[in-house]
């Protein structure tokens, strides 16, 4: 038999690489990873900690003009983008100590570098060339831009999270969840935001009605939002930057972010050197069993564009090392995810939009709720909570829940289990709620909403 260095290499180490590096390695196989930048990834370094961190920050504006009418007499606060950032990047290198920590616990071997595969079983790094018997890609993706002219002058959600000053005026072009949760961000920091989204409204995708109470929402907190609106030109000036919009229109600007979608970071990995196949997009070609079309070379996360969020990529990893090397096949049920966007306010969601179940062939009923929380009977801040239950008609099952307000992440993680167990509206009528709470409107709903 053929004699290999390693029993799996992983390339990337972000939250999907190192979960199946450090199980396969745990398992007793021999395992190593290989990361050109810090260990951590998107998630850890680029994405869902540091920016939920400047989300916390961000909502302090709110808490302590809400603190007035409750008693709190709040004078000369303000804040500082420095040390706001200065501690994120001390959050961030304790986490990365502790990725490494992992990654030496269980016994993997770490190479710094870029790895390229040179074969099926062959993955070079630094000019050295290491062997494998299995190979698993966890690459992730990269911000991408589209190409106007003046599109060098535009920054991405990375750069958005090391900004040396906080811009006094800030333009962000997309309307998906990472451009609206930068959009709340800056706003409530003081920063004057514009929004600009190609479609009617922000979060394509998303339940009509939860896009529709976010729009409302993302101008009440001073968002100018632009739908329907396309960028077509960039042009730096003296005092910032002058975005031409269609036809003569034209917005003046200090800082502009693109959050227009991300791609496969799968450019120049050597991938057709080993025969691996990908989709026009560049995103890996994966079965359920997350192999690639060389039996011996596996891909998860972002890298496959299958379902982008990080505990997907995780339990992806863990399905890896759970067939190879702990006898325990696994595959992952990617049915009724749950998602949140800490948008302002938030959003959570799991299970069919409205739109998915009546094109999946359910008849549908409908039950919603929109309310002004407890919280801003006093606190005054014009702040409504939407919530909306997808109901199978005919079995009476419950096929979605979406939620826009204060802990709508939290409280949808609870529905998202009730939803794997093929709860009823029924069953969720016969729950008890908390009083006061805002969960509690999802199992007092009890009215369908008319049809049009």
């Amino acid at each position: 038999m053929p004699s290999y260095d390693y029993d799996m290499i992983t390339i990337g180490a972000g939250s999907g690489g190192v979960r199946a590096s450090r199980l396969a390695g745990g398992y007793g196989a021999r395992s190593a990873v290989i990361e050109e930048e810090r260990v951590g990834g998107t998630c850890v370094l680029r994405g869902c900690i540091p920016k939920k961190l400047l989300i916390y920050g961000a909502h302090y504006a709110d808490h302590l003009e809400d603190a007035v009418n409750y008693g709190w007499n709040i004078e000369g606060a303000s804040h500082d983008w420095r040390t706001l950032i200065d501690a994120k990047n001390t959050e961030l290198d304790r986490l990365n100590g502790i990725y490494l920590r992992i990654l030496r616990d269980n016994h993997v071997d770490l190479h710094e570098g870029r790895g390229v595969l040179v074969d099926e079983h062959s993955v070079e790094v630094n000019g050295k060339t290491l062997t494998s018997e299995n190979i698993l890609i966890a690459v992730g993706g990269w911000p991408t831009t589209p190409d106007i002219p003046g599109i060098e002058h535009v920054i991405s959600s990375n750069e958005a999270l090391d900004l040396p000053e906080r811009p006094k005026r800030m333009v962000i072009v997309g309307g998906g969840y990472i451009a609206v949760e930068f959009a709340g961000i800056f706003a409530a920091l003081g920063t004057e935001v514009t929004e600009i989204v190609r479609a009617d409204t922000v979060l394509r995708g998303f339940d009509e009605d939860i896009r529709v109470a976010l729009d409302d929402e993302l101008r009440n907190h001073g968002i100018n939002l632009l739908s329907e609106t396309k960028v077509n030109s960039i042009e730096k000036t003296d005092t910032g930057y002058s975005i031409r919009l269609g036809g003569v229109e034209t917005i003046e600007t200090d800082c502009i972010m693109y959050a227009t979608g991300r791609a496969a970071n799968t450019a120049n990995l050597g991938l057709a050197a080993a025969g691996v196949k990908v989709k026009d997009n560049g995103a890996i070609i994966v079965d359920e069993w997350n192999r690639t079309n060389v039996p011996n070379i596996y891909a998860v996360g972002d890298v496959t564009d299958r379902v982008q969020l990080t505990p997907v990529a995780i339990q992806e990893g863990r399905a890896v090392s759970e067939t190879l090397f702990n006898n325990n096949p696994m595959t992952l049920d990617y049915t009724n995810i749950a998602t949140a966007v800490f948008s302002a306010p938030p959003i959570g969601t799991v299970g069919l939009t409205e739109a998915e179940a009546i094109e999946g062939g359910h008849k549908v009923d409908i039950y919603d709720s929109r309310f002004k929380p407890l919280v801003h009977t006093l606190s005054g801040r014009n702040e409504r909570t939407y919530m909306k239950l997808v109901v199978d008609a005919d079995t009476d099952r419950v096929l979605g829940a979406h939620m826009m307000g204060m802990d709508a992440p939290e409280i949808i993680q609870g529905l998202a289990i009730a939803l794997k167990c093929g709860a009823t509206k029924a069953q969720f009528d016969a729950t008890v709620g908390i009083h006061p709470s805002a969960a509690e409107e999802f199992v007092t709903m009890s009215t369908k909403r008319k049809e049009d």
